[in-house]
């Protein structure tokens, strides 16, 4: 028998997740009811009050309740909830953590999940869940489920998304999740324009005895792979695409935050850095670029996504703002430049090939890097297999340093 938290705004929403905690019950396992909510008394008893929500992450609640402020409630909430699941998990009390929210419950709820570990069962059924939920998620397994109607009552609607919400948590608690592998990890960054490059790379390091898992940098691939290797789990960093700093730079769409390159220096773990797709900022459909970029190069790469030719002085830019990046690193580590191409669509010939860009790029990343990091110049395209060969092959011998 499982132990699963029912974390809920109980004042508002004490019966719907009391309804939930009864079908925990019928599936064999233990709900835990948490109360989060801040406003009348909770509708049903918890099993732990707001009071020692409260306790634990230092909020003084009378205070909090008498100024009966919403938005200060759920942010006092949201950073108190944390400190509860973490100190639960730590005591080994809990097993999976539901909730159901609107917007103030589901803020909450998915601050308190975050703090939790990748691969523990955490679902929310909200309100929010078919918008833009990234800002919820984080960089963390969340699954949110779409309420379909609010969270305001049990009705026929509401009763079949929460019994399919029950399953769905008892599911994850239940399903057994086999780990035996102990080889140890290697992060790597690709993009459909260098999946070539990464793929050819990814039996060099296996072979020499590593497990290699990607991440997709389309912004929150990236702010994943940061937090991982930020974590201590990781033996080396495989970062051929570092493609996401061109669109934190000009405003595209696919940033992974200013942060983008600090983990590995925080974490004091060996790498390679590419400038890897460098050459492109991701926006949406033509028709959404924003007017000041109109007279710019773009190339259409499918319906959905539009990508625009970073001129001259952006990629000056990011040379620079790479080698600041990588001259914090404690750890070996080393530039590989593929001087015919940064990604498949700017090789010569190409939409994007621009070698004055490139040559910008490049003499701004060495010219800003500190003594004592190497560089490699190849006279090849990113995806050219000597190239994949010689970034596996370079990180091995930080590994081995």
């Amino acid at each position: 028998m499982a132990t699963i938290a029912v974390l809920g705004t109980l004042d508002t929403k004490g019966h719907e997740h009391a309804f939930v905690a009864d079908l925990i019950r019928e599936h064999g396992h233990k709900p835990l009811l948490i109360d989060v909510g801040t406003a009348a008394a909770p509708q049903v008893k918890p099993d732990i009050s707001r009071e020692e929500i409260a306790s634990a992450g230092g909020v003084a609640l009378p205070q909090l309740m008498a100024r009966a402020d919403r938005g200060e409630c759920v942010s006092a909430m949201s950073q108190a909830a944390p400190k509860l699941l973490e100190q639960l998990l730590g005591e080994g009390r809990i097993d999976g953590v539901i909730s159901l929210g609107g917007g103030g419950g589901t803020a909450i709820a998915s601050a308190a999940m975050r703090i939790l570990p990748i691969g523990f069962p955490k679902l929310i059924v909200s309100t929010l869940a078919s918008g833009n939920t990234a800002h919820y998620v984080g960089t963390k397994d969340i699954t949110m489920m779409p309420s379909i109607v609010d969270v305001a009552g049990l009705n026929r609607i509401s009763k079949m998304i929460f019994q399919r919400a029950a399953g769905a948590i008892c599911g994850m608690v239940e399903a057994t999740v086999a780990s035996s592998d102990d080889r140890p990890l290697i992060i790597a960054s690709m993009f459909g324009n260098t999946t070539d490059c990464v793929n050819a790379a990814i039996p060099v390091l296996e072979q020499a005895g590593y497990e290699v898992l990607i991440f997709h940098a389309t912004g929150t691939g990236g702010r994943a792979m940061e937090s991982l290797i930020e974590s201590g789990l990781v033996a080396g960093v495989l970062d051929i695409t570092t493609t996401e700093w061109a669109d934190e730079l000009v405003g595209g769409v696919l940033s992974a935050g200013p942060g983008r390159l600090d983990a590995a220096g925080k974490a004091g773990v060996p790498a390679i850095v590419v400038p890897g797709c460098l050459d492109m900022v991701n926006f949406g459909e033509r028709e959404s670029i924003p007017e000041n970029f109109a007279h710019r190069k773009f190339y259409v790469h499918n319906p959905q996504v539009t990508l625009m030719r970073t001129s001259p002085e952006e990629c000056r830019e990011l040379g620079r703002v790479l080698a600041q990046k990588i001259n914090a690193y404690t750890a070996p580590v080393t530039v590989l430049l593929p001087r015919q191409a940064i990604s498949v669509i700017s090789a010569e010939g190409q939409p994007f090939y621009d070698p004055q860009a490139d040559s910008a790029l490049f003499d701004a990343l060495t010219s800003t890097l500190r003594d004592g990091v190497e560089v490699r110049s190849m006279d090849c395209e990113i995806n050219a297999r000597p190239f994949a060969i010689a970034c596996a092959e370079a990180l091995l011998e930080n590994l081995r340093t």
